[in-house]
């Protein structure tokens, strides 16, 4: 059994054969293990802060378990064997070979365990304590946690850090629930290749995990209400990102209303959809609803916390991630906060300067992301379209990624690298990337724009031939001139 299943007897771990009805008390309850919440406690307490640590399910949040690690392991999995299929492009003749997913998985499964067991430790090390349990408010800091293995613990802290995530939203459609829809957590556990796997959605997960689908060999079609993918970008974006997926025999089903869903995923599903006033029936074996996420603050008694929502049943939150309650503070997803795990990080960083004394607040800063599609999609700061509506004034800087000399070597020359340079300055406002290295690229245009270094300086620097990187040279050297 996993160990995310089965935690073991970690000494950090509390005991499962209580029910006390007076609180245990702690300087600081953390509820949830998440990216923020685990940095909060390790932090703490290595500093000599008594910290008790309540997760539900998964030690170390859902990045390590559910989410982004074991997605990318997957990913690059499906990566591998679009590799195969591509062989003799590079020069490599090959026999017939096959994708046997129960290996994929065991690979993903083991790199999972890895990682709770580093948690694990990293727990131990720190003096915070671990309970696994579900807990929820029954007073203003306190809590009650019906522990894993049975019995009740109730405990109370001077402080209370809420971390408790999201979970993927299953819309409210006719028959959707009732079909047992696969969620990114079900997908990354399939031990077969689906014959044909609907994927309800065109946001990260759903595209992500649609090419994996693909490349694993699976028939794919991917149902969007959108008229385009990744509708927050560029439309150059969109159209590059329909492009590839269209190439690698994906069917896009754009602009579409599903009105109801028959059947069961897994064995049979029929979509009934609305596009372009007709109605039509899409049918395949699987079906994967990525079409958001939800918080998860609902029944866990944060009314008698004294902790107040958003309309949207996110934690609300000032600039300090401080919540309604006084001595309360909520991090990462479930107060609102973007939806990564670099961002949850970055909370973390917020709520221990605040603790500490200091004023440090979530406004102003930076949120790049990636989009682990292959290639990968990558923006930081402004795109065309935001500067647009802000009214921002800018000169465009755009180059397709075969200009960077270094993906001819690769045979990776899709896409395109694009930068916004102030239009009476030379400050970078913004970067994209769709193309092989997207993600690691951006990250040395950010370190240039986190320093406020002008475009010249990135289009003057001497960079190693042959790398990514050196393709911002290029990039920056076609900035207009003012």
């Amino acid at each position: 059994m996993s160990s995310i299943e089965n935690p073991g007897s970690a000494p950090t771990f509390a005991s499962t054969d209580e029910n006390l009805s007076s609180p245990r008390v702690y300087d600081i309850v953390v509820l949830g293990s998440g990216e923020g919440t685990k940095s909060i406690a390790w932090t703490l307490g290595k500093q000599g802060k008594r910290i008790a640590v309540i997760e539900r399910k998964y030690i170390g949040g859902s990045c390590p378990n559910i989410a982004c690690l074991p997605s990318k392991n997957i990913i690059h999995s499906a990566k591998v064997a679009s590799y195969f299929r591509r062989s003799e492009e590079f020069g490599i003749t090959k026999d017939n070979f096959k994708v046997d997913m129960s290996a994929v998985r065991r690979r993903k499964r083991n790199m999972v365990d890895r990682l709770v067991d580093i948690h694990l430790a990293n727990f131990k090390a720190s003096g915070a304590e671990l309970i696994i349990g579900s807990a929820r408010f029954t007073a203003p800091k306190t809590l009650e946690v019906a522990l894993h293995n049975g019995g009740t613990r109730v405990v109370r802290g001077d402080k209370v850090i809420i971390g408790v995530g999201t979970h993927a939203t299953i819309a409210q459609i006719p028959g959707l629930s009732e079909s047992g829809p696969l969620t990114h957590i079900e997908a990354l556990e399939l031990d077969h290749i689906p014959e044909h796997l609907l994927v309800l959605g065109s946001g990260y997960v759903g595209l992500e995990l649609a090419q994996a689908m693909r490349r694993f060999g699976s028939r794919v079609s991917i149902i969007g209400r959108s008229e385009r993918l990744a509708r927050a970008e560029d439309e150059d974006v969109s159209h590059a990102l329909a492009d590839l997926f269209r190439d690698e025999g994906i069917d896009l089903v754009m602009g579409t209303h599903v009105t109801s869903v028959e059947g069961k995923s897994g064995r049979s599903v029929k979509l009934r959809v609305v596009q372009g006033g007709s109605e039509r029936i899409l049918e395949g074996t699987h079906l994967l609803a990525a079409t958001g996420r939800t918080p998860n603050t609902e029944g866990i008694g944060l009314e008698l916390a004294g902790v107040e929502l958003t309309d949207r049943g996110y934690i609300k939150v000032n600039e300090r991630l401080e919540t309604t309650a006084p001595g309360v503070w909520a991090i990462g997803e479930c107060a609102g906060s973007p939806q990564f795990t670099h961002i949850a990080y970055d909370d973390y960083r917020v709520i221990r300067d605040n603790l500490a004394g200091g004023h440090r607040v979530t406004t102003g800063r930076q949120v790049p992301f990636c989009m682990f599609t292959d290639p990968e999609l990558a923006r930081v700061g402004l795109s065309e379209t935001e500067a647009k509506a802000q009214g921002i004034a800018y000169r465009l800087a755009k180059i397709p990624m075969a200009a960077d000399l270094r993906t001819r070597t690769l045979s990776e020359t899709r896409g395109f690298m694009k930068a916004l340079v102030g239009k009476e300055n030379d400050r970078i406002l913004g970067f994209t990337a769709f193309g092989v290295g997207a993600g690691e690229i951006m990250a040395a245009a950010q370190i240039a724009m986190v320093a406020r270094l002008p475009y010249t300086a990135v289009r003057d620097a001497v960079l190693t031939h042959p790398t990514l990187a050196e393709g911002l040279v290029s990039l920056f050297s076609s900035v207009p001139p003012q």
